[in-house]
């Protein structure tokens, strides 16, 4: 049974808190192997590349057919300023399920408005925007997980 992305998301999460130095997974469809030496830090980005410091670890998966799984875009504007979470949780974009996301693309912040909530055991943690500008990007869906530092959306600046 092959791994979801988020599967591996949570996965290296758990590596990343104890001290195990060096996993392997094996299956028919790929191989994973994540190295971390004890000082660096285990990083997963929503962009499917996993760092161990400066050093790629997971470069472009391939499945068993040698097709190549796209790579992400190399070029992300450098004045959007990314919101990103300050905890390892559950991304939700609404207050509660079934009414208004807090943000959509397009709509206009300021500082200091809740824009998402991260649930860490059973807390609920608004996140709010630390400028003002415009929404351009939402990088997660309702209810995905999410790991500390992860990017959850971009916002060009006033």
């Amino acid at each position: 049974m092959p791994l979801e992305f988020n599967e591996i998301r949570q996965l290296l999460a758990t590596i990343a808190q104890t001290d195990i130095t060096e996993v392997t997974l094996k299956s028919d469809e790929f191989e994973l192997t994540v190295r971390k030496s004890a000082q660096e830090k285990l990083t997963a980005h929503p962009n499917q590349i996993i760092e161990v410091g400066k050093s790629p670890v997971l470069e472009t998966p391939v499945t068993k057919s040698g097709v190549e799984v796209p790579a992400p875009p190399s070029a992300i504007d450098k004045r959007l300023v990314e919101v990103a979470s300050p905890m390892v949780g559950t991304f939700y974009s609404a207050p509660a399920p079934g009414e208004a996301p807090f943000v959509k693309v397009g709509d206009r912040v300021r500082v200091g408005q809740t824009v998402c909530i991260i649930e860490a055991m059973k807390l609920m943690n608004e996140i709010e925007a630390e400028v003002s500008g415009q929404i351009m990007e939402i990088l997660l869906q309702n209810g995905e997980p999410v790991e500390y530092g992860q990017p959850l959306m971009r916002i060009n600046p006033d």
